[in-house]
């Protein structure tokens, strides 16, 4: 990272400390290699998988584990809480211990996690392992900033988009991979696979990945307040977050709420056609890498602009046509197809921004940025299980417009105050 870059963009934010220190690794001077970028974003899809194969299995798992409808949003809500968690006081740890062995060690709790919900009996176990399941999946939040470390800044939009890609499938084909196990065996057997499939990329991390060690070791309580210093003082940082933070919520939300929908008698899906949608949903996760490719290209405010814009109008576009019709089903793929889009090309732009902040800090501005965003979707999720229990889908998507029409206003106030944002070099 050139020193311009770095000092400029952090001073001009408000927050300047650590900016001109080297990043955390020797390693960022070698050449970026394809095939540990696709490594990379593999292991980031695995991880973020974990945090959604129970997303679609809520009815399942509510009627075996006696869980009621109106807390059945609390198994997803407290994988996210966990995550939340994890991204405040795990994720900061990036910035102070050698991260390869982190990872493994994070990884290995999500392991302990997925196993403990494969075995539980009693709603209380289950909901007590998923936060868990969250706390581990935040590995992926360690990864991430590990890819930036490795490129330029040239072509950092490029290489973060290419590796978000892969974690955005994860979190989308986790759910008819989960619908498609269930249907063919229990959602037990999802859970057991995953434990399966956490221990062996435990050993491939240990084998693929260089050792990358910070330069710079702040005391732990030193990081988790400079995370709250970040927040204040970047407006960039601010920004990004709470606009992520609003289309997060409505994400989470509809993904909560429509696989009780197509359930329901109005389509009275099983869980092959609820996967069957949720695989077309995963679509959208193609927006990663244009979404990194236009902030290169020093487009990142009216690729937001598009990228919010398009939540709203994707839960808007869902009751178009009779309900329970083939063609509200189309419909109803291509407002999820269009809402995943504007999610994923609107992360990729933030992240773009936030790296660009400081490498001596990557891990601590990643952690705050995420954390925000997956609060909201924790909210999003709770409130998503209550407004269907109360008002169907009618009250879920009004409630779920909300909050990107807050972001959008938010978004707005760039036209009075303009954002400095980080350029390439």
């Amino acid at each position: 990272m050139s020193s311009r870059t770095a000092n400029g963009d952090a001073d001009r934010d408000g927050d300047a400390q650590g900016a001109s220190s080297p990043a955390t690794s020797k390693m960022e001077a070698k050449p970026v290699s394809g095939w540990l970028i696709m490594f990379l974003a593999a292991a980031c899809g695995l991880i973020a998988a974990n945090l959604y194969y129970s997303q679609p299995l809520v009815g399942p798992i509510s009627a075996e584990l006696g869980l009621s409808p109106r807390a059945a949003g609390l198994i997803v809500t407290m994988t996210q809480v966990g995550y939340g968690i994890g991204l405040l006081l795990i994720v900061p740890l990036g910035d102070l211990f050698e991260n390869r062995r982190l990872i493994i060690t994070v990884i290995a709790l999500g392991g302990l996690a997925l196993l403990a919900s494969g075995l539980a009996t009693t709603p209380g176990t289950f909901l007590a392992a998923s936060l868990f399941i969250g706390i581990g999946s935040v590995a992926v939040q360690i990864l991430v900033p590990f890819a930036a470390h490795l490129a330029s800044d040239a072509t950092r939009g490029r290489i973060v988009g290419n590796v978000m890609s892969g974690l955005m499938f994860g979190i989308m084909l986790s759910r008819p991979v989960s619908s498609f196990l269930t249907e063919l065996t229990n959602w037990r057997v999802v859970f057991f696979a995953s434990t399966a499939m956490m221990v062996v990329l435990m050993i491939a991390v240990r084998l693929v990945l260089p050792v990358s060690r910070p330069h710079v070791r702040p005391h732990y309580f030193e990081l988790l307040g400079s995370m709250a210093r970040l927040m204040i003082t970047s407006r960039i940082l601010r920004h990004r977050a709470l606009y992520q933070a609003s289309l997060f919520a409505a994400f989470s939300l509809f993904w909560t709420t429509v696989p009780l929908l197509l359930a329901g008698s109005d389509f009275n899906m099983s869980q092959a056609g609820i996967a069957l949608f949720a695989l077309a949903g995963a679509a959208g996760a193609v927006a990663a890498p244009i979404g990194g490719r236009m902030a290169d290209r020093g487009w990142m405010r009216p690729a937001t602009a598009i990228a919010m814009a398009s939540v709203p109008f994707a839960l808007m576009l869902t009751h178009v046509g009779d309900m329970g019709s083939n063609f509200s089903l189309v419909v109803l793929v291509a407002g999820a197809v269009m809402l995943d889009f504007g999610l994923t090309c609107n992360m990729v732009l933030g992240q773009r921004a936030i790296f660009s902040l400081g490498a001596a800090y990557r891990n601590r501005i990643n952690g705050v940025y995420m954390a925000t965003f997956f609060a909201a979707g924790a909210v999003g999720s709770a409130l998503g299980g209550w407004a269907f229990a109360h008002g169907g889908w009618m009250l879920s998507t009004a409630v779920g417009a909300v909050f990107p029409a807050l972001g959008l206003l938010y978004y707005l106030s760039e036209y009075i105050r303009p954002l400095d944002l980080p350029k390439a070099d």
